[in-house]
């Protein structure tokens, strides 16, 4: 894979993961948080990801409601072109993954008290 992000996009990719966000979806999400809009075939470019790969991240983050498609005039024959954005601030989106990780670590030291009622 040939990123072309720097060292901080890089950094911001593997926190990402390590908060249980795809590995195709967080490359996308750090690659489309400054720009307006992409189009899915700049973010294969940028990126390094396949087609596929950022096909499914684009599902992931609209489920998520986080980015927006829009259809763009297409010359000629061929796959349909879209153009995505965030749908909220990249701050706000880094507001659900922390919150969604802080009541994960809450279920787990509430499983872990609940473990303990059970040693002999």
């Amino acid at each position: 894979m040939n990123m072309v992000l720097s060292e901080d996009a890089e950094k911001l990719a593997k926190y990402l993961m390590i908060a249980d966000i795809p590995r195709s979806v967080a490359y996308t999400l750090v690659y489309i948080r400054d720009k307006d809009e992409v189009t899915s075939v700049e973010i294969e470019r940028e990126t390094g990801l396949r087609q596929p790969e950022v096909s499914i991240a684009m599902q992931w983050l609209r489920r998520k409601g986080w980015i927006t498609k829009r259809n763009m005039k297409k010359e000629g024959k061929g796959r349909p072109i879209h153009g995505y954005r965030l749908s909220k601030s990249f701050s706000e989106i880094l507001d659900e993954i922390i919150q969604d990780l802080s009541k994960k670590i809450n279920d787990i030291n509430y499983n872990i008290e609940q473990l303990k009622n059970y040693r002999k």
